[in-house]
């Protein structure tokens, strides 16, 4: 029998070439930035084939890069066959139009923003992480919503028939008509999932767990370590925003305080303002924590930056005055002489391996003493009836002081906050 070769059915990934602009005032090197966007531009499936970047005061407002920059990337965009132009910064509609006429079809012109949201669509997994990301998505798109049906309005310009009902102009209201509706759909759906999210976030208020949300870079180890620490077993890839959807896990301290880790969805550079927005009630998880363990790969010369892009977005949600611990992970890739010059240089932070297990027990005896550090000394009288409440200062406090009276039992104790105001009633002393 004829042999027949096989034919491949794996999609061609997309050739990129990425763009990107050096200002005055940049926190970072245009290189390290592009280093960045090409991750991203990897994890959505796209192989970079040249980089273009360009020294500006500021982004020229046409085409954003300079005129013979233009010239320069629509030359190489034709000489090596690209298939789309990735920016750094974010374009407005007029210039991605301008680009695109100039680099001509069928090269797409997108911006880092569309490239994170397209990433984001394709790592929600959960109703209300798709629900978010389409948000983001339309939110993006109604500005940039052009003359698609623009070779009707053209007919008009000629008079008679057919020049009266400005069917050009109408399509594009419709389509920026039926946006707006989606748009205002998808936020009352989202109301509906806050508001069952706020009803479960009361409910482990009410509890006497201490809350502790993991917040960092993308890619900086967050699911590793939770799975490390609690034996679960949440995606972990070494990919740009590998996971979106906050993962919560129940961990017990040493001495049977109860703890949650919430893994929540990574940050980056330049993250754009609607998909934070979009975002919130899922990184309110973040806001509402006893505890932020910002996560930090020490093994990135970039990490300092990341710290900086993390408490931005940190102060963008509210929690930005939320106690904190830095954690540098991914130790095991430095030797001896680097960890010690970082714990030299950040004396209050941990440095420990998700992966093999170095400093996680130091992890935990810092968790253990940030949550011992918000307890609250109380002094209450408990009638007899609230036996459940004398049990969970028995289990998830420390007793100081317990006699037993006639009319109930005398607890001096340290708890938690919440602990500490669910008795607040029976407090001996204002």
């Amino acid at each position: 029998m004829p042999r027949f070769p096989l034919v491949s059915t794996a999609p061609v990934p997309e050739r990129a070439v990425l763009v990107g602009i050096e200002g005055r005032h940049g926190a970072w090197p245009v290189d390290r930035s592009l280093d960045e966007l090409e991750r991203l531009a990897d994890t959505a499936g796209a192989q970079t084939v040249a980089r273009i970047s360009q020294r500006l005061e500021r982004p020229n407002p046409r085409t954003f890069i300079g005129s013979g920059k233009v010239d320069e990337l629509c030359g190489l965009v034709k000489r090596i066959d690209a298939d789309v132009v990735i920016f750094d910064d974010d374009l407005t509609p007029s210039q991605q139009s301008n680009l695109e006429r100039a680099v001509g079809e069928p090269v797409k012109i997108i911006d880092r923003t569309a490239l994170i949201l397209d990433i984001f669509g394709l790592h929600a997994t959960t109703r209300e992480g798709r629900l978010q990301v389409q948000l983001a998505q339309l939110q993006y798109l109604l500005p940039r919503l052009r003359g698609m049906w623009s070779h009707l309005a053209k007919e008009q310009t000629r008079g008679g028939i057919g020049s009266r009902f400005g069917q050009g102009e109408s399509q594009l209201e419709v389509d920026r008509r039926l946006i707006r509706n989606r748009i205002s759909t998808l936020r009352r759906e989202l109301a509906q999932l806050e508001r069952r999210r706020d009803v479960q976030a009361k409910s482990r208020k009410a509890s006497a767990a201490f809350r502790v949300a993991l917040a960092g870079y993308t890619n900086a180890g967050k699911s590793s370590l939770l799975n490390r620490l609690t034996g679960s077993d949440v995606l972990a890839q070494d990919r740009l925003f590998a996971t979106l959807d906050p993962t919560t896990r129940a961990y017990r301290l040493p001495g049977g305080r109860e703890m949650t880790i919430t893994d929540t969805v990574g940050f980056i550079q330049k993250l754009p303002h609607g998909l934070v927005e979009a975002f919130k009630s899922t990184l309110a998880e973040a806001r509402d924590a006893d505890l932020i363990v910002k996560v930090v790969d020490c093994a990135d010369e970039d990490a300092l930056r990341h710290i900086d892009a993390v408490d931005r977005v940190l102060d963008e949600i509210g929690a930005g005055e939320t106690p904190a611990l830095v954690v540098f992970n991914k130790a095991d890739l430095l030797d001896d002489e680097g960890r010690g010059a970082l714990s030299l240089r950040h004396p209050g932070a941990v440095l420990c391996s998700a992966v093999t297990g170095l400093g996680i027990e130091e992890l935990i005896e810092r968790l253990a003493h940030e949550a011992a550090a918000q307890d609250r000394l109380i002094d209450v009288e408990l009638p007899y009836r609230e036996g459940a409440l004398a049990k969970l200062v028995h289990e998830q406090g420390h007793i100081m002081v317990e006699e037993y009276n006639e009319t109930g039992v005398h607890l001096v104790a340290k708890v938690s906050p919440r602990i500490a105001g669910l008795l607040g009633r029976y407090a001996t002393a204002p």
